[in-house]
C-alpha cells in the first residue's frame, strides 16, 4: 500500500494523503475488507483548510446493515444529521468562522497545532496528540503557525444545548 500512497501525491495542504480501510460482512456473516483507498484532502471554498470526508452515517445510532459508502453521503461542512468523521488540514494562518452545531465533536490533533477560541474570547492551543471535546459551543479554529495542522474530527448529532430552557441556535459556516 505504500506505493499507492506515493502515487496519489500530496494533499492540497501539502500533507500526505489519507489511507481509508472499510470493513463489512460477506454472505456467511464473516468479517471482510469492503474497500481500501488512499485520498488527499481537498481545499474548501474559503481556502483556509482542506477536508477529506472519511465516513458518515445517516442516523445515530448508526446502522451497520446500511451498505452505503459513508463517503458518498452529503455531510455538509459541519454535520447534516447522523455522524461524520473527516480529516481537516488547517493551513498556516487559516481561520474558520465562528460557528456552533447541534453535535458533540471530538477533535484529535494528528500533526501540528491549532488554536481554539470560544465566543467569549478565551483561547487554548491544542498540540499534536491533543484531544478536543466540543459540546455544542460557539467557537472558531485558527492556525497561528507556519505549517499545516491535521485534525481528525468525529461529529455526532446531538440535541441543541439548552440555556435557561431555550435551545441555542446553530451558527453554521455554510450559512454565514
Amino acid at each position: 500500500m505504500k506505493d499507492a500512497v506515493a502515487d496519489v501525491g500530496l494533499s492540497d495542504s501539502g500533507l500526505p494523503p489519507v489511507q481509508r480501510v472499510v470493513t463489512g460482512h460477506d454472505a456467511a456473516g464473516r468479517a471482510v475488507f469492503r474497500s481500501e483507498d488512499v485520498s488527499p484532502t481537498r481545499m474548501i471554498p474559503s481556502g483556509d483548510a482542506a477536508f477529506l470526508l472519511i465516513w458518515s452515517t445517516a442516523t445515530v445510532p448508526a446502522d451497520n446493515n446500511d451498505e452505503t459508502d459513508g463517503r458518498e453521503r452529503d455531510a455538509g461542512l459541519t454535520l447534516d444529521g447522523g455522524s461524520v468523521i473527516r480529516i481537516v488540514d488547517m493551513l498556516p494562518g487559516g481561520e474558520s468562522p465562528m460557528h456552533r452545531t447541534n453535535s458533540i465533536d471530538y477533535g484529535i490533533v494528528l500533526d501540528g497545532e491549532v488554536e481554539l477560541e470560544l465566543d467569549g474570547g478565551e483561547r487554548r492551543t491544542i498540540r499534536k496528540g491533543g484531544v478536543i471535546v466540543q459540546r455544542g459551543t460557539n467557537h472558531l479554529w485558527r492556525n497561528t503557525t507556519d505549517r499545516p495542522c491535521r485534525i481528525a474530527f468525529i461529529l455526532i448529532e446531538a440535541p441543541a444545548y439548552r440555556h435557561d430552557g431555550q435551545p441555542l441556535p446553530e451558527i453554521r459556516p455554510e450559512k454565514a
